[in-house]
């Protein structure tokens, strides 16, 4: 019985490479080679983090590169890199200090995943970023294809890789349709480009990859003429190009509002307070917030301790996040007995009493700060972090 089942799983995998190697247009040889002649003369090879280039510094341009361009990152980089030149520098140093050379970044999960990791590598490989590919995946804030490329990029480890400049190239080369976040379309995708990545020269041919999909096969007018897979490309053929990848399904986006209180002491302080480790904004600090319809005084007076002896309200600001829009109202208050508590978890005059509560002018070392707390920040002319 395990003998049928061993024999028709090796058909199965017979046929799937036979219907594959119909769909192209090319061998994965001329493939590759078209790809790797084209990075020769035009990949980039000149990024910061492909120099002195270990594990270490390509995982973290890879968490970076996720959501962000090229060029917004290169200066988060190498102040990254100045600050916490190893994985034991980034490990040992408190998450505020993270969160703050990665404030404007955003999507801040991805600045706790990589200190819980670096933390991981620590404690669990003696410091030494892993090359094993399922110890890689198992780190926190990694995924299949962000373990493959760091360990073909660092290492030239025999990896294929799938970020999203890939899945455009690989959709439109072969015409798959349908949205890659669907696991079947994603499968499919991860096949073309197993079958693809060439036993040599992995870390050029992924750079490669990714070069292709970031600076020729852009989302909105790729530069077909310019591509060395422009032979062998069934959009560009069809001129379907705009066809694919398939769109994720739109959905109506929610809008949620808040207020936001501006209250400065004397010194120019601003008092914030510091959120959850986890959601919106994880362990960043921002200003205060009181839900829509509340009463800002009788808030104030209740969950801080200010009388509020005038407050003035600003122009609502929107910030939109991947899946929600969020509509800002500032209120900017007077305080009357600013410091007169009426409990021990209330602020004071102090810079700093807590973990929840900080009168702040620009610290780094305490923490991020979310982009359009940073902007209202900048608004009342206090100083920002540096």
């Amino acid at each position: 019985m395990k003998r049928k089942i061993e024999k028709r799983m090796a058909l199965t995998t017979i046929k799937t490479t036979i219907k594959i190697s119909k769909n192209k247009a090319v061998s994965a040889k001329a493939f590759s080679q078209s790809v790797l002649g084209w990075f020769d003369e035009h990949g980039r090879k000149h990024l910061p983090w492909q120099q002195e280039k270990s594990a270490y510094r390509v995982w973290v341009s890879e968490i970076m590169l996720q959501q962000t361009q090229v060029t917004t990152v290169i200066p988060y980089f190498e102040a990254f890199m100045a600050r916490f030149p190893t994985v034991a520098t980034l490990a040992d140093a408190p998450l505020d200090a993270v969160l703050g050379l990665w404030a404007g970044l955003g999507y801040y999960a991805r600045a706790r995943n990589l200190h819980k990791a670096a933390q991981v590598v620590r404690d669990e490989h003696g410091g030494e970023f892993p090359v094993r590919f399922d110890e890689v995946l198992a780190l926190p804030g990694i995924g299949r294809s962000t373990a493959g490329a760091i360990l073909s990029l660092a290492l030239n480890q025999h990896h294929a890789i799938l970020d999203g400049n890939v899945k455009r190239v690989l959709a439109r080369v072969f015409t798959e349709p349908g949205w890659p976040g669907k696991t079947a379309v994603a499968e499919k995708l991860w096949r073309h480009s197993e079958y693809l990545t060439p036993a040599k020269r992995v870390a050029d041919f992924n750079q490669a990859m990714m070069d292709l999909g970031a600076s020729i096969c852009s989302r909105s007018r790729p530069r077909c003429e310019a591509c060395p897979l422009k032979e062998s490309c069934r959009a560009y053929a069809e001129g379907q190009q705009s066809d694919y990848p398939g769109k994720k399904p739109k959905k109506a986006i929610p809008v949620r509002e808040t207020q936001m209180l501006i209250l400065a002491n004397d010194d120019s302080e601003v008092l914030l307070q510091r959120r959850p480790p986890t959601g919106i904004w994880g362990g960043l600090l921002s200003l205060p917030e009181v839900p829509v319809g509340d009463d800002v005084s009788q808030w104030c007076e209740k969950n801080l301790g200010f009388a509020v002896a005038e407050q003035q309200r600003w122009p609502m600001v929107r910030h939109t996040f991947s899946h929600f829009h969020l509509d800002i109202t500032p209120v900017v208050i007077e305080a009357l007995a600013v410091g007169q508590a009426v409990n021990n978890n209330s602020p004071t005059m102090s810079v700093m009493e807590g973990p929840d509560w900080v009168w702040y002018k620009g610290s780094a070392e305490l923490g991020g700060l979310p982009a359009p707390v940073s902007r209202l920040l900048e608004k009342v002319k206090v100083k920002q972090p540096t």
